[in-house]
């Protein structure tokens, strides 16, 4: 596939890493030559600077060949120009924009990105994935990620086993046989430093991270199988009332979720701002990191801090403070994943990682066959796919364990004509069934050919 990005930002470079890793043809557009350099310097592919919406720059980075182009800069003008120009100029077939801004987004303008108007096929919204992407977390407390497929039927959880975790040193095989009704599967383990596929014989140690794909019913019971009974949060502080932070803030109060809701943010204009659009919300002005604004929020009482700010920094000291006051649970937003490895030893229960929910979001469109939902794991190390077996699938008509799947991939879950069905040896898949499957890196290819239609098929 030949993809042209515009934007070599931390969300650009990551798109253009997976795609370029994986053979793909990639051309990055920038105007900053320090980021273009990166690019060519640290990845098989090219970089060209100028200004992503301009014709010739489009046509220097090969769009007249592009089957897709992905606009990611910080500015939503200039993606939407670029896709604009793509569509008219080059024809490029799929067009994927970032937009940020909200009032781009509301419905009463539902039609601006039309074929008609601004041909974009995929809008990317981060603030509200990523905000969608916390929500999920403060409904799973004890998950350390959370997903959800086949139309919020099923959910991809990943739990730390600590040392007094009830299922460790257990083999998979017996956990089966003990809980027989239990609608859960453990698709994969991270250890240490590395990431595997479990079979049958197989166990879990303290301090593993196990990604367990289950019944939506059924995921709360699994966390509890693995000693995570937390209470669902009741007081809640966020800090940072920004985009993400106020989405989230303003979903907590339209859901009912029920819990208490104080939000700390530093800068005065938006923190009035952002009180006059919540309703049950106490709104600070006040820096996270200020231990007197931190008590008036009542953190050492809260049950969760959720840390959003612009400021990886913020994030995690005040993520560590609350702790220290007392706060029960912390979750916090890190876009530096040079960061991401000292969470545990700081003492930060879970973490976000915005430009990985974009990536992700990316890569559904990007993938072949019939793929409706991907999310990335460990920065790439693996994927969770949601596909749809079609009657061509070699997957179809053959019991599970007659099928000569690799083993670096596993099937977590299957959904069919409405329901959840529990993948065991003699299952056998159907077409149309929407397929959920745990898939290192290496094996991600050999997922998309399983969900491809055939050529026999015409």
């Amino acid at each position: 596939m030949k993809v042209v990005i515009c934007g070599a930002g931390q969300v650009g470079y990551g798109i253009a890493e997976r795609l370029a890793s994986e053979r793909n043809d990639v051309s990055v557009i920038d105007t900053s030559r320090s980021l273009v350099q990166a690019i060519r310097d640290n990845l098989d592919a090219r970089g060209f600077v100028g200004h992503g919406a301009q014709p010739d720059v489009l046509a220097e980075a090969g769009a007249e060949q592009a089957d897709m182009i992905i606009a990611v800069t910080l500015h939503d003008e200039v993606n939407m120009i670029a896709c604009q120009v793509a569509h008219s100029l080059f024809n490029v077939p799929t067009k994927i924009a970032r937009i940020r801004s909200q009032s781009y987004l509301r419905p009463h303008w539902q039609d601006l990105f039309s074929t008609d108007n601004l041909p974009i096929d995929v809008i990317i919204s981060p603030e509200v994935e990523v905000g969608e992407m916390v929500l999920r977390r403060i409904a799973l407390p004890g998950a350390m990620d959370a997903v959800r497929f086949a139309d919020d039927h099923i959910a991809m959880v990943a739990i730390e086993c600590s040392e007094d975790c009830p299922v460790v040193n257990t083999p998979l095989d017996q956990l089966t046989d003990l809980f027989p009704d239990l609608n859960a599967t453990v698709v994969g383990i991270w250890r240490g430093d590395r990431l595997f596929i479990p079979g049958s014989n197989d166990h879990m140690v303290p301090g593993d991270v196990a990604y367990v794909v289950a019944e939506k019913t059924h995921v709360r019971r699994a966390l509890g199988l693995f000693g995570h009974e937390e209470p669902e949060a009741g007081r809640i502080v966020i800090v940072g009332g920004g985009n993400i932070g106020y989405f989230v803030a303003r979903q907590i109060e339209k859901r009912n979720f029920g819990a208490k809701i104080r939000v700390i943010e530093d800068n005065h204009d938006r923190a009035v701002t952002i009180a006059d659009g919540l309703k049950r919300t106490i709104v600070l002005h006040g820096n996270g990191l200020d231990q007197s604004i931190l008590k008036e929020a009542d953190v050492g009482s809260s049950d969760l801090l959720v840390a959003l700010t612009n400021d990886d920094k913020v994030n995690i000291l005040s993520s560590v403070m609350a702790k220290r006051h007392g706060c029960k649970g912390n979750l916090a937003l890190l876009n530096n994943a040079d960061y991401q490895g000292f969470t545990r030893m700081l003492g930060i229960d879970a973490f976000i990682n915005p430009r990985s929910v974009t990536i992700s979001r990316v890569l559904q469109h990007v993938r072949r066959g019939r793929i409706r939902a991907v999310h990335s794991i460990q920065n790439g190390v693996a994927e969770v796919i949601e596909a749809e077996a079609l009657e061509t699938s070699p997957l179809v008509g053959e019991p599970l364990r007659d099928l000569d799947l690799p083993d670096n991939l596993r099937i977590g879950a299957i959904f069919r004509n409405g329901a959840y069905v529990k993948p065991t040896g003699q299952t056998k898949i159907r077409a149309k069934d929407r397929v959920v499957i745990f898939a290192a890196a290496a094996a991600v290819r050999h997922v998309e050919q399983m969900f491809r239609v055939s050529l026999e098929f015409f």
